[in-house]
């Protein structure tokens, strides 16, 4: 009788394991899981990964710890995590451009496909900037001087080869329009070289003139989007204005994964990070930086790293800038 008891015990231990898995404790994840930032503290993507850090704990079950590893345009991140064990506590914050363009732009030892993304949470909001007095109202106006003056507006951008650039360069060659390019160090010096009139039209990630154009000391007059944002109601997106393939370069930033991990830990992260996503906090704080909150799993990265790849690549071979094979 008690043997009976005890079978009748342990049948129904089982149907309530199976039943009820969540009552169980998951062996993953077991420890805090360490994030890489492949740009400097204070960076946009920084602070929007310890946007995302501060809030997904209560959704993943443990900390997770922004650790900035610069160098290479992320290159050395990504070389870390694929160099690391998949066991999902080492993952990289990349923007699809890196895959798209930057791996293909440098030697690079490791194999990107090595990565594999899990999810997306900023929009890196890039535009075309001018100062507020300028002359131009908008795009069209400021292609069609150019178009009459060749060589005349003076253009300035912090690097070739990176989306802001590749941006510009595309709108001004579809519209037939030659320009006096100059290549500064970051985006501040782009801005400080606009304010002080030795530029005429810049192109810089929108975060970074914030507070210029909040002053009105510059002004947007187009964000390479596929819409505009209600913050810059005067900057419309570059599809409006008849320029599509230049919206295929916006950044997106997220996580992403050693391609070797186990399945059930993708899709345990996967989950919570959609759960983090929802979460009104993520938005505000990605907001307060002055970027986009967008969210979006690994198909929608795949697409995005396509579109870039699909646009961006022709660039950099006319560029000489393509080493990829």
């Amino acid at each position: 009788m008690r043997a009976k008891i005890v079978l009748v015990a342990l049948v129904l231990l089982s149907l309530g394991w199976m039943l009820a898995p969540s009552a169980f404790p998951q062996s993953y994840p077991a420890r805090p899981i360490e994030v890489l930032v492949p740009y400097t503290a204070g960076s946009s993507v920084d602070l929007m990964g310890r946007v995302v850090a501060d809030i997904a704990p209560k959704y993943v079950g443990q900390p997770l710890v922004v650790v900035n590893k610069v160098g290479a345009g992320g290159s050395v991140a990504a070389a870390d995590v694929i160099g690391s064990r998949p066991d999902g506590y080492k993952l990289v914050i990349q923007g699809n451009m890196f895959f798209a363009t930057t791996t293909k732009s440098q030697k690079i030892p490791f194999d990107p496909n090595d990565l594999e993304p899990l999810y997306n949470f900023m929009e890196w909001r890039l535009g075309m900037a001018v100062r507020q007095n300028c002359p131009w109202k908008g795009l069209k106006e400021l292609l069609d001087y150019a178009r009459k003056n060749p060589g005349e507006v003076r253009f300035g951008h912090s690097g070739r080869g990176i989306p802001p650039h590749m941006a510009a360069l595309l709108i001004f060659k579809q519209a037939g329009v030659q320009v006096n390019e100059i290549t500064y160090k970051g985006s501040p010096e782009v801005a400080t070289a606009l304010l002080g009139g030795h530029l005429d039209v810049i192109s810089v990630p929108v975060g970074t003139i914030q507070e210029l154009v909040a002053g009105r000391k510059l002004r947007v007059i187009t964000v390479y989007a596929d819409r505009g944002y209600k913050d810059l109601p005067d900057a419309p997106a570059v599809v409006e204005l008849g320029f599509p393939d230049a919206a295929k370069l916006l950044t997106y930033a997220g996580f992403y994964i050693h391609k070797n991990t186990p399945e059930s830990i993708k899709a345990y992260l996967i989950e919570a990070f959609k759960k983090t996503s929802a979460d009104p906090k993520v938005a505000e704080g990605i907001v307060k930086l002055g970027e986009f909150p967008r969210f979006g799993g690994p198909e929608f990265l795949r697409e995005k790293i396509r579109q870039g790849e699909e646009v961006g690549v022709p660039i950099l071979k006319e560029l000489g800038l393509y080493v990829g094979k």
